[in-house]
């Protein structure tokens, strides 16, 4: 697969939030139509629409673990430790790369310094996915 990492940045400059850039720019690969992941993903932008939580773009990562790992309501639970597993990796990874997991610290919102920019998160948490989830030996 061709890198889509400028493709996430593309759409978040559109106006998508950060784990819409993510999700959005990868789901067609699993059979999902972009509006539906849009939709569904729009609650996680911001930190989960305060900058408290989790960051979207992780978020949108973790979606789309979600969505090319499940079996679905007739497989559960048997799929739920793989997902679960890919996405504590996801979470590693992001951790290790861009030191926080949360909008707020990111964004340095308490301390007036960003750790790491949202764009760069985006990029990121989209290499991430292609790692883990796209990759060639897969």
């Amino acid at each position: 697969m061709e890198s889509r990492i400028d493709k996430t940045i593309e759409r978040h400059d559109k106006g998508y939030n950060c784990a819409q850039a993510v999700a959005c720019t990868y789901c067609d690969l699993l059979g999902y139509d972009e509006d539906m992941v849009f939709h569904m993903t729009e609650g996680f932008g911001a930190g989960m629409g305060g900058m408290d939580a989790t960051c979207g773009a992780l978020s949108g990562a973790v979606t789309l673990a979600g969505l090319k790992n499940s079996g679905g309501m007739e497989c559960s639970p048997r799929t739920k430790g793989s997902t679960y597993k890919i996405s504590k990796e996801m979470t590693k990874r992001f951790q290790e790369t861009c030191g926080a997991l949360a909008c707020r610290d990111l964004k340095g919102i308490d301390t007036d310094r960003p750790a790491h920019p949202c764009e760069e998160c985006i990029k990121d948490a989209a290499r991430i996915v292609e790692e883990l989830l796209f990759s060639e030996t897969e």
